[in-house]
C-alpha cells in the first residue's frame, strides 16, 4: 500500500474566502471518492486549530500500489479537480510512503 498524505494553506483576503476555499477543495477532492481505480481510501480534513504556522487542509488517501498512485496523478477525474482549484491555494506539502 502507498499512503499520499497532502496539505494546503488556501488563498483568501478574508477569513469567509478562506474559509469558502477550505470547503471547495474539501469538497472537489472528496468527489474523487470512488472514482479512482487502486485508490482504496480518501479522507479531507480541514484544521481545527488557530496555529499561525498550521496547514488549512489536509488529504490522506491510499492506494492498492505504486501503479495505482501514478494513475491518479494522471486520471482525468484529478485532472478535472486540480484544474479546479487553481488560484485557491498558496502553498502544498506533499509526502508519499509505503506502509505494511
Amino acid at each position: 500500500m502507498i499512503r499520499r498524505v497532502v496539505m494546503w494553506n488556501v488563498a483568501g483576503a478574508t477569513d469567509h474566502e478562506r474559509a469558502t476555499a477550505r470547503a471547495s477543495v474539501k469538497t472537489a477532492f472528496e468527489s474523487l471518492r470512488g472514482r479512482i481505480p487502486g485508490m482504496t481510501h480518501l479522507e479531507v480534513g480541514t484544521d481545527l486549530g488557530a496555529a499561525d504556522r498550521a496547514c488549512d487542509l489536509i488529504l490522506v488517501a491510499e492506494f492498492e500500489s505504486r501503479e495505482a498512485l501514478d494513475g491518479y496523478a494522471t486520471h482525468p477525474e484529478h485532472a478535472r479537480v486540480y484544474d479546479a482549484l487553481t488560484g485557491l491555494r498558496t502553498a502544498r506539502h506533499q509526502v508519499d510512503y509505503a506502509t505494511e
